[in-house]
């Protein structure tokens, strides 16, 4: 097979929209195509609906223990986005590489499979693994089901990398989410007979004000960690709906509202926290005017935080293998929890790009950001080579 760069790959990527909403299976057929023309055999972990699959491929023995090299193949939409080319069609322009995806995170990705030849040509003391993942942009839930299917079959892999951008930084760990959908069912009249309605939108302010009291509690006494950019557990509220017109006292209202918590936090019980708030004191107020309202919250996507040892095999590994002497951690989430909650396995974050650069308009990787990840990749190749 001809030998293709990671921007060639990364090129054949990008062309796949895989919108987390949307089938991700003609990308995964164009990568186990792929890999068997190296004679590497892949494994599916395909979805309840039949239109998504997670990818598993081994290069190296199978018997050993190994590193993960983790990805996602989902992205973010692009309705609504300007972009000024086709984010679809991979576009070059003043070293920068443009396309959906492109950072986040095909291009890790792409320098994975482009250092497929490499790896096969070597003779590896340690394999390294492939884990492409779908669904990691709505909550990473994708992966669970490969996880389930490595843990049944006592797949056990030493390390983790989990290839999102970092600018090829080494990150050790990140902040659990806890995801919430509100509902608040009131009793709707005209807004001149108010007192005998029930407002769902005042009760759903009342929970919004809830959750910025916890998140000041969470910023001014809370844990610390120095190691994070905000250094402390967060609350947020992004949306609200509710209302149909001022003359109509609203019966329902939705919100959504999350927290991203420290490691060492308990984010189940800052859920729990604002559940009691809700059926302790909000619902006897509503109930005693329409014993029907109440108030709803399900838990709609959630992961655990990372909390990789400083020095663990995996970070001094990634550090030798970047040349860099420091770490941090990042408020965003990745599928390294996971990992390291149903595995057991020491997981670190590094890929290519800009955090910065991913969900937006004109989203882009710097072509030295996939030549670094190349590099660290061939160094990790060496490593893979040698006997313990």
């Amino acid at each position: 097979m001809q030998t293709l760069s990671s921007q060639q790959i990364l090129a054949d990527l990008v062309a796949f929209d895989t919108t987390s909403h949307k089938s991700n299976l003609a990308l995964i057929d164009h990568v186990r195509d792929y890999l068997a023309g190296y004679g590497v055999d892949s494994r599916l972990v395909i979805d309840a609906t039949g239109q998504k699959a997670n990818l598993w491929a081994t290069i190296g023995p199978a018997d050993q223990p190994g590193v993960i090299l983790s990805g996602h193949t989902d992205t973010v939409p692009v309705d609504g986005q300007d972009w000024a080319s086709d984010p679809y069609a991979l576009t070059a322009r003043d070293g920068r590489l443009y396309g959906r995806g492109s950072c986040d995170m095909k291009g890790f990705l792409a320098c994975a499979l482009a250092a497929v030849p490499d790896l096969v040509a070597r003779d590896l003391a340690r394999p390294v693994h492939l884990a492409f993942s779908y669904d990691e942009e709505v909550g990473c839930v994708g992966v669970i089901g490969l996880l389930d299917m490595l843990r049944a079959e006592d797949i056990r892999p030493a390390l983790c990398i989990v290839g999102e951008p970092t600018s090829m930084q080494v990150v050790i760990g990140h902040k659990a989410k806890r995801s919430m959908r509100v509902t608040v069912r009131g009793r709707g009249c005209h807004s001149s007979l108010a007192p005998q309605g029930v407002n769902a939108v005042d009760y759903a302010a009342r929970l919004v004000v809830r959750m910025q009291d916890i998140a000041a509690r969470l910023a001014s006494e809370g844990g610390r960690d120095l190691d994070y950019d905000i250094t402390h557990s967060t609350a947020h509220t992004g949306i609200i709906r509710g209302g149909t017109a001022l003359n109509i006292v609203p019966d329902l209202c939705t919100l959504d509202c999350e927290f991203r918590v420290l490691p060492q936090e308990d984010a189940d019980a800052l859920v729990q926290e604002l559940r009691d708030y809700a059926r302790q004191e909000l619902e006897p107020m509503m109930q005693r005017i329409a014993p029907e309202a109440g108030i709803q919250i399900d838990l709609y996507a959630q992961f655990p935080g990372l909390e990789t040892a400083p020095d663990a095999e995996i970070v001094t590994l990634t550090k030798r293998l970047t040349g860099s002497n420091g770490h941090s951690k990042v408020a965003f989430g990745t599928e390294g929890g996971r990992f390291a909650q149903v595995l057991g396995v020491p997981t670190v974050i590094c890929g290519p790009g800009a955090i910065a650069q991913a969900h937006k308009p004109d989203e882009y990787i710097e072509r030295s950001q996939l030549d670094a990840c190349d590099g660290f990749l061939r160094q990790l190749a060496d490593w893979a080579a040698l006997a313990k």
